[in-house]
């Protein structure tokens, strides 16, 4: 008798070999795995990608300059991590082109995660620390179901609170300030 020889796979292997309707992420080397968002997530989701993804993205009734990418797989130290973000923005002059595979490997300029019940602990806890540590300069949580987003800049490896905001119908944020935000819409239909 022959013995079949055992492959281990790597967490990314693992990774990448995840049913579509999982979301998988690498944390210090950890797999993290969960479903696909919930109505109010995506419905947040899209409505950013809309608002910021026109103005920034596209330069229509914004500054332009901007790549606004959904779910970017943002790869950090040769895959130990790999982190995929609700939403994640790149200065065009950090990032000229998109990457033409999946893996996007410069930190991004901004990062937003759309807190469920059920990812809120690993959005805080976790993932937040993970940004830091390489210097994303902004990041955003927004709770549909709460009805708030918080915004937070890097200041000395460290988050700050620059802005809470939730029953107001219109804000400027950092980094994009240049448009006044549609945050009612965020939450409209929750």
């Amino acid at each position: 008798m022959s013995e079949v020889a055992t492959e281990r796979k790597t967490p990314y292997q693992r990774l990448r070999e995840l049913p579509e309707n999982m979301v998988g992420q690498l944390i210090d080397g950890q797999l993290y795995i969960q479903p696909r968002p919930a109505g109010p997530h995506a419905l947040a989701c899209a409505s950013l990608e809309i608002d910021i993804g026109s103005a920034y993205h596209k330069g229509r009734g914004g500054p332009g300059g901007w790549w606004i990418i959904v779910e970017p797989e943002i790869h950090f130290v040769r895959d130990r991590e790999v982190l995929v973000p609700d939403l994640a923005g790149w200065r065009r002059e950090r990032l000229p082109k998109a990457p033409r595979d999946h893996r996007f490997e410069v930190v991004p300029d901004w990062v937003c995660e759309i807190l469920s019940p059920s990812t809120a602990r690993e959005d805080r806890l976790i993932k937040m620390p993970v940004y830091a540590r390489y210097g994303a300069p902004y990041l955003w949580l927004v709770d549909p179901l709460a009805r708030s987003l918080e915004a937070f800049a890097l200041e000395r490896d460290r988050w700050v609170v620059i802005g809470l905001y939730g029953d107001q119908q219109t804000a400027k944020i950092p980094p994009f300030e240049a448009i006044d935000l549609q945050l009612a819409e965020l939450w409209a239909e929750v």
